[in-house]
């Protein structure tokens, strides 16, 4: 006798466990005060990606995966590159997928990270665009690398502050197209008061000037994105709990 293709099933009960995560306010509690804890450790800085430092939780990395492989998006905007890792990981998903291109947009694109991301061979489908994310110049730079008709998905990992994360939710959020999402990162420093907010940074955020205040703002400004609440669900041990927004149909 056959057995049973438990498939569906098995996808039915991940998204009912997911739902139930995120309804468990202990179990998040829990996660933020273990965030803090590893944090003197720098563990979001402990992983690399095929050789190049990443700079993200491993839940976050899982959880971009799962989108960009649910949405295989033509272009994927990254704003912060950092040493690399992101848009290199990102990058080779899309050479899996076997289209897209990554535009990884930085006010700062350090020598000695931009070799790592030319030399490495995945660099093909990465573009770098060096400017300050919200100026005219580097989103009109950035619409160039866009091609008509695209399919595109945007992550916002560069300055955390409330006012610039609003800015960038403003003049990249209409870039991303429908069925796609929007990734804001680092929001559970919205869950963090400032006498716990990690201070070995080169900038201390906190509650209140931070990205999920920025993502609450505009999402009270626009009615086209939707959080995903079986994604955002499971995000705990998560750099960016409920950071993950799509764009609604059209």
């Amino acid at each position: 006798m056959p057995e049973k293709d438990d498939r569906e099933d098995f996808e039915a009960h991940k998204v009912q466990q997911s739902l139930a995560l995120g309804n468990d306010k202990d179990a998040f509690e829990s996660s933020i005060a273990h965030m803090l804890q590893l944090d003197p450790y720098d563990y979001s800085y402990l992983w690399s990606w095929m050789g190049a430092p990443i700079i993200q939780m491993p839940a976050d990395i899982m959880a971009t995966q799962e989108v960009i492989w649910d949405t295989q998006p033509d272009i994927i905007i990254e704003t912060g590159v950092a040493r690399g890792g992101s848009v290199l990981f990102m990058a080779s998903l899309l050479q899996l997928i076997g289209k897209g291109q990554v535009i990884g947009v930085d006010i700062d694109i350090r020598a000695h990270n931009r070799d790592t991301i030319e030399s490495h061979p995945m660099s093909k489908r990465v573009t770098l665009i060096e400017g300050g994310s919200t100026s005219e110049e580097t989103l009109a730079a950035v619409r160039a690398e866009t091609p008509q008709g695209a399919r595109v998905m945007v992550v916002l990992d560069s300055d955390h502050s409330r006012g610039h994360v609003l800015e960038e939710c403003r003049a990249y959020g209409a870039m991303v197209t429908p069925g796609c999402y929007m990734v804001v990162a680092d929001t559970m420093i919205g869950h963090v008061a400032e006498k716990d907010s990690p201070q070995n940074r080169s900038k201390s955020w906190y509650a209140g000037n931070e990205p999920l205040s920025a993502l609450s703002d505009y999402m009270s400004e626009v009615d086209v994105f939707e959080v995903d609440p079986v994604l955002n669900g499971k995000l705990v041990l998560s750099s960016s709990p409920g950071g993950y927004v799509r764009r609604k149909p059209r």
